[in-house]
């Protein structure tokens, strides 16, 4: 067994569920419109506190998708705030958000700066309900990058046409009283119901997985 990696960067992986909730985003170039646009996209909240911003996130603000204040960051910016995040090349101003988030109890995440991180994020593949988050501890970000586009290649749309099949047979199960839990999904794995969900013999998919479980 390996170790849990580097001291005070090994964290606890989780699903941050940000619709509704408010993030502040200090930095309004380039590197902060890559960590908007996922938050857009998951229904948060955003304020983005920044002296200039660029043109993505001017674009965002015209069309009321996210709230913008152009002036330096000051530590009241994070009242009301459940997340922030730091995309600034100035380490002063990610010090002062770290430190105003862990007097106000805000989880802050600071963009190429893990001393000045409560949480750290994770490259993400997804398909529709399948996650898969990679991370490295912050040690690579260009390792995890990589690791992203190897596992995107594999995990095609098929996997979203899998996840229904199971949901709908785990769904079927608990309505006649078995236990999900005793039911042997490897097995269906182990058969090629992924092969035919590829090849889009759904039927036979659905009959795979009925004599399986």
């Amino acid at each position: 067994m390996t170790g849990p990696g580097r001291a005070g960067l090994a964290g606890w992986p989780v699903n941050l569920l940000v619709r509704g909730r408010r993030v502040v985003v200090v930095g309004g170039g380039r590197i902060a419109a890559r960590k908007i646009e996922p938050l857009l996209d998951l229904g948060a909240d955003v304020v983005v506190i920044a002296p200039q911003v660029g043109d993505e996130v001017r674009a965002w603000h015209e069309a009321e998708r996210l709230a913008v204040h152009q002036r330096p960051f000051r530590s009241t910016d994070l009242e009301h705030a459940w997340l922030a995040v730091t995309a600034t090349d100035d380490p002063n101003t990610n010090a002062a958000v770290y430190a105003a988030g862990e007097a106000q109890r805000v989880w802050v995440n600071s963009a190429d700066d893990p001393a000045n991180c409560s949480f750290t994020l994770m490259s993400v593949v997804r398909r529709a309900d399948v996650v898969v988050a990679i991370g490295t501890g912050g040690r690579s970000p260009a390792l995890a990058t990589w690791l992203k586009r190897h596992v995107s290649e594999e995990m095609g749309p098929e996997y979203e046409t899998l996840l229904d099949l199971l949901s709908e047979a785990r769904e079927s199960l608990r309505a006649t009283g078995r236990s999900s839990e005793d039911a042997d999904w490897q097995q269906a794995f182990r058969s090629g119901i992924l092969d035919l969900v590829r090849a889009g013999q759904i039927a036979e998919a659905k009959e795979l997985l009925r004599s399986c479980l």
